[in-house]
């Protein structure tokens, strides 16, 4: 006689519920329920949340509604002797919430691409816990979109993707869609993790886990990386503007480009609360979200006056780039450079020769700020302030080689030579006017 229960194993505000299914000794599959609570309304003597409010009492409701489901789905597989294990007991939880169709197993792959969006709160997510951001949620959005081309009035099931079938949309990605090399990879390491996901359910090809793509980087050779000069940003900072709402956007566009942070963290944590007096400075101390990591950056004097006389008033990213591009455009920042642009129209990037202007954005900042101090101060500096943690990744970000070091070591070595040679021509004429 089998025995559910639901346990709860974190003291966390949102600690996952899990269900446990007793069958006998050393077989017990545990699996999430994919529900949570504030581990303090958890009753560790009913196994079941206290009956503090009327969201506890519902969901305990929630809960025995769907132990007395999974023991009668148990009562039938054990009749029929079917195989029950975690991934048995996933399932049948998956299909009491309606998450997937208990009638028929789903193979198509686009099911399971929906099934990933549909379920992004349960999905594992790169920092150890649950959910998936809104930037990955919109990646898979944009697989469902390109899959949906590709396969076009096929159907394509999970079991067909095997090695064959990835290079076949790798080879359409890149020849009638055009993607970068960055861009194709990553569609297809986000199909992999989509067939990985469907793998608990249905049966993938035979080759499917020797399947491996080259990693590409993201700052390929090509990549065209724009930045404002120190000349630009005093165009910027002495612009008559009158408009309060640039006014502002120009606050933000300088506190980018001396505090090297990205608009999301710019607009939210370069704020009041985070200043902090540091002898007769500041500093500003901030965790950033993508990183994991606190950063302390010093206030350079532009981030002071702004601080001191008032910090700009928060707007949306959309609004504060595109107001950024009409503070450049008035500047005159309309060199020609090559960058890359969505074109609305279709939907994809476009690289071209376009004014200057028109490629700035809140994120130039912060590759102003990489790039006007490298070479000034020492490139670990500037990463403690960016958040970079390789050398190298910074390298690839504003665009610079491995081998830029090689000018900055030769002009030291001649400043050094220029140095020893005056110093010993002062020794020479010091000591014949000593023997006169």
């Amino acid at each position: 006689m089998a025995t559910a229960k639901f346990e709860v194993l974190s003291n966390s505000i949102n600690a996952p519920i899990y269900l446990r299914l007793s069958i006998k000794r050393g077989l017990t599959p545990r699996a999430k329920t994919g529900l949570i609570i504030d581990s303090k309304n958890w009753s560790k003597e009913t196994k079941l949340p206290k009956q503090t409010t009327g969201a506890n009492k519902n969901l305990k409701t929630n809960l025995i509604k769907l132990q007395v489901y999974i023991l009668e789905k148990y009562n039938v597989a054990y009749q029929n002797n079917i195989n029950i294990d975690k991934q048995w007991l996933e399932h049948y939880i998956d299909v009491y919430f309606e998450r997937i169709d208990e009638n028929k197993t789903q193979t198509k792959v686009t099911y399971w691409i929906n099934y990933i969006i549909k379920n992004s709160h349960l999905m594992p997510n790169s920092k150890g816990g649950y959910g998936l951001s809104k930037n990955r949620i919109k990646t898979y959005n944009s697989l469902l979109n390109r899959f949906t081309d590709y396969q076009s009035n096929k159907t394509i099931n999970i079991k067909d993707l095997n090695k064959n079938a990835f290079n076949d949309f790798k080879k359409w990605l890149f020849e009638k869609e055009d993607y970068s090399p960055s861009t194709a990879t990553k569609f297809l390491t986000d199909l992999q993790k989509v067939v990985r996901v469907a793998s608990e359910y249905t049966p993938t090809a035979e080759n499917f886990n020797s399947i491996k793509f080259k990693k590409v980087q993201t700052y390929d050779d090509d990549m065209n990386v724009i930045t404002l000069t120190e000349q630009e940003l005093n165009r910027i900072q002495n612009l008559d503007i009158k408009s309060e709402a640039l006014l502002n956007a120009r606050k933000y566009l300088i506190l980018a480009c001396y505090t090297g942070q990205r608009g999301e963290a710019l607009l939210s944590r370069v704020i009041k609360e985070n200043f902090i007096k540091y002898g007769n400075d500041y500093i500003i101390r901030i965790k950033q979200k993508k990183v994991n990591q606190t950063i302390t950056i010093p206030v350079a004097p532009q981030v002071k006056t702004i601080y001191e006389t008032g910090l700009p008033y928060k707007i949306s990213i959309q609004k504060l780039n595109k107001h950024i591009k009409t503070i450049c455009k008035d500047a005159e920042i309309n060199e020609l450079v090559m960058g890359k642009k969505r074109n609305k129209e279709t939907n994809r990037n476009e690289k071209k020769l376009r004014p200057k202007y028109e490629y700035i954005s809140s994120h130039t900042g912060r590759r102003t700020f990489a790039t006007l101090h490298y070479t000034k101060i020492p490139t670990p500096l500037i990463m403690k302030v960016t958040g970079h943690k390789k050398e190298s990744t910074f390298l690839e970000y504003i665009n610079q080689n491995q081998d830029d070091h090689v000018d900055i070591l030769l002009d030291y070595y001649k400043t050094k030579e220029l140095k020893e040679r005056k110093e010993t021509v002062l020794n020479i004429v010091n000591n014949a006017s000593n023997q006169n």
